[in-house]
């Protein structure tokens, strides 16, 4: 009776715990993007608008929750070892598709043939890299429907439900620095991403570090090392968020334009100067996107 009351006692606990994070991750979420739409070239996120990118955020953290506990329990009844395949293509990407329909817009992916599935588990596997404008991104690249490791910051492990289900799904996590060397995070991020692609899997990189939708930040070197290093192929995509994604009516009105995923040619990266394959990079992702700098 004792045994049952402290369990009891510790559950409630633990979920007035988990609400609240939940209820706070979000808020800070919805600030994020906020900040990204308040650049005067784009339209700033209207009172509904917020109310999406909150509820996207909720509803992600909540059921990867869920997620993080049937993992363990589908690999128990299937005798599988491996956490990965089941927390990154079933619930990763499944939850992510239905965010998308139901709260954001249709996706649209051009371009698919230039990452055949069969090229999955081939040693070196591609390095995939994309443009970040928004939290959209996220959800949106998971249409692609091809497995990868993300590189994420070990914060990230914070996050309730999808610090569980992105460490399920050995993810990269990277302090970018480290307390008490004074040294960045990125030995870890070329270890851990040469071994995935030596491994078959592919790494997928946002080059420009950050969220800018009305900006072009250069690229950072990070995905290119890996690449050359690897002797990989570079695959660029680009991702073209509509700006009626968030401020549209949607999911209660006609569905705005659709957000475009473009998948280009994979690039040779053996022997290739590490400027010039940016360069060439960042032209071919942006070739087909708006430019909102130039827009007054």
């Amino acid at each position: 009776m004792i045994l049952w009351f402290i369990t009891m006692t510790l559950l409630k606990i633990f979920s007035v715990i988990f609400l609240v994070a939940v209820f706070l991750g979000g808020l800070v979420s919805v600030h994020q993007e906020q900040k990204i739409w308040k650049n005067p070239k784009l339209p700033s996120l209207s009172f509904y608008a917020m109310i999406k990118v909150y509820l996207m955020n909720v509803l992600w953290m909540i059921s990867c929750a869920i997620g993080s506990l049937l993992t363990p329990l589908y690999c128990l009844l299937t005798g599988s070892r491996e956490t990965r395949k089941f927390a990154h293509a079933m619930v990763e990407r499944n939850c992510a598709k239905f965010l998308c329909y139901t709260l954001i817009a249709p996706v649209e992916v051009v371009g698919m043939e230039h990452i055949p599935e069969d090229s999955l588990y081939q040693s070196p596997a591609p390095v995939i890299i994309a443009n970040h404008d928004s939290q959209i991104d996220l959800a949106a690249v998971y249409f692609l429907n091809r497995e990868w490791r993300w590189i994420a910051k070990s914060s990230v492990m914070m996050l309730p439900g999808v610090g569980q289900i992105m460490w399920l799904s050995d993810h990269v996590f990277i302090d970018r620095v480290n307390k008490s060397s004074g040294k960045t995070g990125a030995r870890n991020l070329y270890v851990q991403s040469n071994a995935s692609v030596q491994a078959g899997i592919p790494m997928f990189f946002f080059p420009q570090g950050t969220r800018r939708l009305g900006e072009r930040l250069p690229f950072k070197d990070g995905a290119f090392k890996v690449a050359i290093e690897n002797k990989s192929k570079l695959i660029p995509i680009s991702l073209d968020i509509p700006l009626t994604a968030w401020n549209s009516g949607y999911p209660f009105t006609k569905a705005p334009k659709p957000i475009r995923i473009i998948v280009h040619p994979p690039m040779e990266t053996q022997g290739k100067d590490i400027e010039q394959l940016k360069k060439d990079t960042f032209d071919v992702i942006y070739s087909v996107l708006p430019d909102y700098t130039k827009q007054s």
